[in-house]
């Protein structure tokens, strides 16, 4: 089973902002009932591109500073973050399928085969 890490006010900037790969944050709480039915979506999206993107998870309750920042203010909130662009997100239940295409998932797992491709052909050449 792939590892969906807590990110906390003190350990977000490093699993999120200075990630080298894309990263899901599912912003939740223990009481919220919707919450509870995303994380099994965001488990089969953490298997199926692990490698290509990280999945993490922040309480809002035990973490309301990172909910300030990023102006959390209906739960859940899946938000996804790329290296050096902006993040968007996507506010209550969504099953993976729909979460996949929001941010584009299929196309980053395509592009990253491709580049994993060309590295093994410029390794056999070199």
């Amino acid at each position: 089973m792939v590892e969906i890490k807590h990110a906390t006010d003190a350990t977000f900037e490093d699993l999120v902002l200075k990630s080298q790969r894309p990263v899901i944050v599912d912003f939740w709480a223990a009481w919220c009932g919707p919450c509870k039915l995303v994380a099994p979506e965001l488990e089969k999206i953490a298997a199926k591109y692990e490698g290509i993107v990280d999945v993490v998870k922040v309480d809002v309750d035990a973490n309301p500073a990172l909910a300030q920042a990023f102006r959390i203010m209906s739960i859940p909130t899946i938000a996804f973050f790329q290296p050096g662009k902006q993040p968007v997100g996507v506010i209550g239940f969504r099953p993976a399928d729909q979460l996949e295409q929001a941010f584009g998932l299929p196309a980053l797992a395509e592009a990253a085969r491709r580049r994993a491709s060309e590295g093994e052909g410029q390794a056999a050449t070199a």
